[in-house]
């Protein structure tokens, strides 16, 4: 009867301890589910799946003015002025991460969920396009030609009759466009390299967006450079999300870039870093 009793009270401790620890169990796992629960709720905002809690996060390609800068430490330009109006619709504050072009054109820096949008001055493409979303066209660009004022060259017939050393941003549309037409131009990483190489007579001229060249020609350190020629293309800029995976976000940018044109805003933001916008300027 003794040894019964035993064998009672020891499986009644048994059992005791198992719903100890099957309460603690469901307890740690209700806390990591609703842990789970609240990061995924504060990673969406107003629909939106966001790569960081409380942030939109842009990837950009830093200097190239005036889309993208650096003044007083601070990344400012028409692009982050542009997806700050995002960020304010969405009600969080703008993260920019420098990011290099290629990763960016290529979608690696969104795949990878470094950002959740790409703004860097980026000509929409059919070859893009195949690994990014773009939105909107929002910017209406094309090229221009930058050499010395004596450079007696007023067209690409002339740089190339001429032998001389043509430069060109890497993977850009002026670096394919030179390409498509027989030069063999000298590739830099960023556009201030590209610049610094034509003021040191590292090239004698640069092919390059023509809104970056116009805002160069207003720094007085470059009053002995000209704007040579304008080269038609017709790109207009996209800003980018992710491949297939964000649609949500791609269509408030693009009620974003619809309601800036309508309201006023992209005309006072163009006008803040290119100057007077001329008729016909407005991308549609």
């Amino acid at each position: 009867m003794g040894a019964f009793v035993r064998v009672y009270k020891d499986n009644l401790r048994t059992a005791s301890l198992c719903r100890r620890l099957s309460a603690i169990v469901i307890a740690v796992a209700l806390s990591f589910a609703a842990t789970a629960c609240a990061d995924d709720e504060g990673a969406t905002v107003g629909g939106v799946a966001l790569v960081k809690k409380g942030q939109l996060t842009t990837c950009t390609n830093i200097p190239y003015p005036p889309f993208q800068l650096q003044q007083s430490g601070q990344v400012v330009g028409f692009d982050i002025d542009m997806i700050a109006l995002v960020a304010k619709g969405l009600g969080v504050p703008q993260k920019i991460i420098d990011t290099p072009f290629e990763t960016i054109k290529g979608g690696a820096a969104l795949n990878s969920g470094k950002c959740d949008v790409a703004a860097a001055g980026m000509s929409i493409k059919p070859e893009r396009a195949k690994f990014i979303d773009f939105s909107i066209p929002y910017f209406n660009a094309e090229q221009a030609l930058m050499a010395k004022r004596e450079s007696g060259i007023s067209s690409l017939d002339d740089v190339q009759k001429r032998k001389l050393k043509l430069g060109a941003l890497a993977g850009t549309t002026g670096e394919d466009l030179v390409k498509g037409r027989g030069f063999d131009p000298r590739s830099f990483d960023n556009s201030q390299a590209e610049l610094d190489a034509l003021r040191t007579g590292q090239i004698d001229v640069l092919v390059q967006d023509d809104p970056v060249v116009r805002y160069w020609l207003k720094d007085p350190a470059n009053r002995d450079f000209v704007l040579v020629t304008k080269l038609r293309t017709d790109q207009q800029y996209g800003f980018a999300v992710r491949k297939d995976h964000n649609p949500m976000l791609l269509r408030v940018i693009n009620e974003t870039i619809e309601r800036a044109k309508r309201d006023g805003t992209y005309e006072r933001i163009y006008e803040k870093w290119m100057g007077p916008m001329p008729a016909g300027v407005m991308p549609s």
